[in-house]
């Protein structure tokens, strides 16, 4: 069911944007549907009770995309984010925040694959940076290097306890 042309949506289109899909008995937005948001964001996948939920693409105005999961209209699951500065992120989300495992590659080529937790690398992980073909392996607490790690650059390697990243 599209709302063009509705008088019943007219107030939601306007603060909702235009909205082309399924609906539930009690009007909102259920099953699969393609939205067009006054910011000019899109969103196509799927609602549930009004919300984006289950699978969905949503792509900014900006350039950023995300690919994935949706849970109350929250990321959610497993998804792919690319950041319009080239970036991306592949993995695990809850509540709208990287948590869990996932790969970050970075738009200098870098890459972190590990564990996260609030946004912020966290747990076991591995940083490969590209330029000094250099990697680290080990303990991360709020995004920083700490406690036992590996640290292997060219010929040389540390391995030990790391505080505050060093």
């Amino acid at each position: 069911m599209s709302d063009v042309g509705s008088d019943e949506f007219d107030d939601e289109r306007g603060k909702l944007g235009e909205y082309d899909g399924g609906r539930n008995g009690a009007g909102e937005r259920h099953g699969a549907g393609r939205a067009v948001l006054p910011n000019g964001d899109v969103y196509q996948g799927g609602y549930e009770s009004g919300r984006r939920h289950g699978q969905g693409t949503y792509c900014f105005k900006n350039g950023a995309r995300y690919v994935g999961d949706y849970y109350q209209n929250m990321k959610h699951g497993h998804g792919t984010f690319y950041y319009p500065d080239g970036s991306k992120y592949e993995g695990l989300w809850v509540e709208d925040l990287r948590q869990g495992h996932g790969l970050y590659t970075y738009p200098n080529g870098d890459a972190y694959e590990g564990e996260w937790l609030h946004h912020m690398r966290h747990g076991q992980g591995i940083y490969n940076y590209q330029e000094t073909v250099s990697k680290y392996k080990g303990s991360w607490v709020n995004g920083k290097m700490e406690s036992a790690g590996e640290y292997i650059h060219s010929n040389n390697r540390y391995m030990g306890n790391f505080v505050n990243n060093n």
